[in-house]
């Protein structure tokens, strides 16, 4: 029993992850299992040309570059999929609520600090903003209608310039019109903000921000993206 236990606590193996992957990027993109097909034939026939260019040309050559052409052609399907999806995932949250909290809190990386909850939140037109906090200063990201998002905005910067005098405040509207930041793109868009402040700085700022910052409890959080379902899986 502890040995049946203890390999169910590994979770789902790697070819179940490949087939999990590949369902997820497939409802999206139909025509998936034609390109990896065509991949995995151009890996072994350039494979087999190299095996016919290079001497000695003998059979075991050519079906020894044929496998080679087979694992690179393996490799070049997941990391087409593992792209396809992550285009797949941004194409099903965009313009849901709770998207942008999704891609902050599992896109920036461990050097940024966010969460998928918003840190102010009209419950009547469920426009939210949201905060990330990294080398790069303070990022206040608007979802929603933008003209209904200023007072949220506007009270978030005060707030945060309140207690961190001197720290970059950066605003971002998630959105597809002039301005506007769109869903794919919001991570990295915020990746590239020059590093404005050190780790310790960063440290004292989240302290700062989070020991002012109101409690979200008893506010209706707009319902949205569901995480588990959202994000790409990827193999390990």
């Amino acid at each position: 029993m502890a040995a049946r236990s203890s390999r169910s606590d590994k979770g789902p193996g790697f070819f179940s992850q490949i087939r999990t992957l590949f369902t997820f990027t497939r409802e999206e993109y139909r025509w998936l299992p034609w390109l990896i097909a065509a991949i995995l034939v151009a890996g072994v026939g350039v494979g087999v040309l190299v095996g016919f260019l290079l001497p000695p040309v003998a059979i075991w050559s050519v079906i020894l570059w044929g496998v080679t052409g087979l694992l690179l052609g393996v490799l070049g399907s997941l990391m087409t999929m593992t792209r396809l999806s992550t285009t797949a995932m941004y194409r099903k949250i965009d313009g849901r609520p709770g998207a942008a909290g999704h891609v902050l809190t599992t896109s920036l990386g461990r050097s940024w600090r966010a969460s998928d909850m918003p840190v102010g939140v009209n419950p009547k037109t469920q426009e939210a903003v949201y905060r990330a906090i990294g080398r790069g200063g303070v990022v206040i990201v608007g979802e929603g209608a933008r003209g209904r998002l200023t007072r949220l905005v506007n009270e978030e910067r005060s707030k945060v310039q309140r207690v961190a005098s001197g720290v970059p405040v950066n605003v971002f509207y998630v959105g597809h019109g002039e301005g506007e930041v769109e869903i794919a793109k919001l991570a990295s868009t915020i990746k590239k903000l020059p590093k404005a402040i050190d780790r310790t700085t960063q440290a004292a700022v989240i302290k700062r921000v989070d020991s002012v910052s109101q409690s979200l409890a008893s506010l209706p959080i707009p319902k949205g993206i569901d995480p588990t379902k959202a994000r790409a899986p990827r193999p390990r």
